[in-house]
């Protein structure tokens, strides 16, 4: 499979992942992880008035802008922020490409980053890594191995106790303004089947991880 797949277009579906410098952390504390979430909101064109009563993303005013001709030109199927990478299913739905929307977000994170922390220098390791979806069957697994990922890294023992990703969104009453559900959660049926079938894909994900 190729890992680093760019050619975006209207329509695509990606599967967008990168990690920090030297596999250092790239989220080191909470505010971190909603600063991320914050500016990939921004980049989608939410206005702050939409995002200011989100418990994970509510955070002061950022520049942080891509010049569209409407909002919501992307929709994110699935994501989640591991301490020292990320993981975004992300829908193209216009002519902008998704790799300026994660350039934008990734430029403006890792300054907050050197500003907060002090520090210099990349926080990325080199250009995200893209994976673009060609099947349904692909893109189940791929959204189970991504809700699985705090899993698989041992911080938690099941998916629905890892905050940072849109697992709960599938599963509980959780809303997040950030995660469309209308792509993949028809393909599992109810939350239960959802639940079963993401941790059986899961380990054919891995499997695949490895290949």
């Amino acid at each position: 499979m190729n890992r680093d797949y760019k050619n975006f277009a209207k329509g695509t579906v990606a599967h967008i992942y990168n990690r920090g410098n030297n596999k250092q952390k790239v989220f080191l504390e909470e505010q971190d992880y909603k600063a991320f979430l914050f500016r990939i909101a921004l980049a989608m064109g939410f206005e702050q008035e939409e995002i200011k009563n989100e418990k994970m993303i509510n955070l002061p005013y950022s520049r942080i802008r891509i010049e569209t001709e409407g909002k919501k030109l992307f929709k994110i199927h699935s994501f989640c922020l591991m301490p020292n990478h990320f993981h975004l299913l992300i829908e193209q739905r216009g002519d902008i490409s998704i790799s300026k929307l994660i350039s934008k977000v990734c430029a403006s994170y890792s300054k907050y980053i050197n500003n907060k922390y002090k520090r210099v220098g990349h926080i990325f390791q080199d250009c995200f890594k893209a994976v673009n979806i060609e099947t349904d069957s692909q893109l189940m697994w791929t959204s189970a191995y991504i809700h699985m990922n705090s899993v698989k890294d041992k911080l938690v023992g099941s998916p629905e106790k890892y905050k940072w990703s849109s697992y709960n969104d599938f599963v509980s009453n959780r809303k997040f303004l950030l995660t469309n559900l209308d792509l993949i959660k028809p393909m599992f049926g109810n939350d239960k089947d959802f639940e079963k079938e993401t941790l059986a894909l899961s380990s054919i994900a891995h499997v695949k991880e490895t290949l």
